[in-house]
């Protein structure tokens, strides 16, 4: 469904007015008076601002098209809110200063990111994560796990007899990785818990070891292959750095501003409920 924003715009659109041609000795200013309604001003700057606020389908539009459509959902809208603002209720204006509020809160936090999250610190923030990196390990292991010490210890019998792997681990194992003959893949170091890791580090490709218990089970498990692990590209953790830098930058803001603040509170004793009436606002 439309919003009337949406309506307005795309029937102002089909008019296709063109915009106005300026004189030479006007130059325009954002306080240029474009129309009045009811002595209510809409200037050029009001026409700029909603424009950079249209979706991307309008803003491709010609500009002499966009023009006159901007200006009539502005007179729309100017006429429709002054028809209600009469009857403006405790919700409508308690509203409005919740959309003026999240709009300049929204412009500190990006005039916080604009400082804060620059190449330079994000460069800098990888080095710090990354440059001195110890090169790691990953493992590629399988395994078969059963319930009892018992079971497991006679699959290793038959293992060490020369049975294959993969296929007692489709036949004996109890868990989803049966199917694919208890291939794990790769997995590197703290993704696994802790007995089951510390008898891969210690294996070497081609060995199995087991049986071992975990928290699943009992487990015989097969290292089939290990590859050194080196630090990401700054392209692969980019959105990560700049996440954490975005985190930092507004929280740093938020306590310079709540230091600087004097904040009473008065919510004691209150029953969160309230929040659930709505006549509230009927008084």
């Amino acid at each position: 469904m439309r919003t009337f924003a949406e309506f307005s715009l795309a029937f102002g659109l089909v008019l296709g007015l063109s915009a106005p041609v300026w004189a030479e000795d006007a130059a325009p200013t954002a306080d240029r008076v474009i129309a009045t309604v009811d002595g209510t001003e809409i200037t050029l700057g009001h026409m700029i601002v909603l424009r950079d606020a249209l979706p991307a389908q309008y803003q491709s539009l010609p500009d002499e098209v966009l023009f006159q459509g901007i200006l009539d959902q502005l007179i729309q809208q100017t006429l429709l809110s002054k028809a209600v603002e009469p009857e403006m209720g405790k919700r409508d204006v308690l509203a409005l200063e919740n959309a003026r509020r999240a709009y300049l809160a929204d412009g500190a936090v990006a005039r916080a990111l604009a400082q804060a999250v620059t190449p330079q610190a994000m460069q800098a923030l990888y080095e710090m994560r990354f440059a001195n990196a110890i090169p790691g390990t990953e493992f590629n292991a399988a395994h078969i796990i059963v319930a009892t010490q018992a079971e497991a210890a006679e699959i290793r019998t038959q293992l060490d007899a020369g049975a294959d792997f993969a296929e007692m681990a489709r036949t004996k194992s109890t868990d989803g990785a049966a199917a694919n003959g208890g291939d794990l893949g790769w997995f590197g170091p703290g993704m696994m818990v802790k007995e089951f890791e510390d008898a891969v580090v210690a294996m070497k490709p081609g060995e199995i070891a087991g049986p071992l218990q975990t928290q699943f089970g009992w487990h015989l498990v097969k290292l089939n292959d290990t590859r050194p692990t080196a630090a990401p590209t700054f392209e692969t953790v980019r959105p990560e750095l700049e996440a954490e830098l975005q985190q930092q930058a507004v929280d740093t803001r938020v306590a310079e501003l709540t230091a600087a603040a004097t904040i009473t509170r008065d919510d004691a004793g209150i029953d969160p409920t309230i929040l659930r009436d709505a006549a509230l606002l009927a008084e």
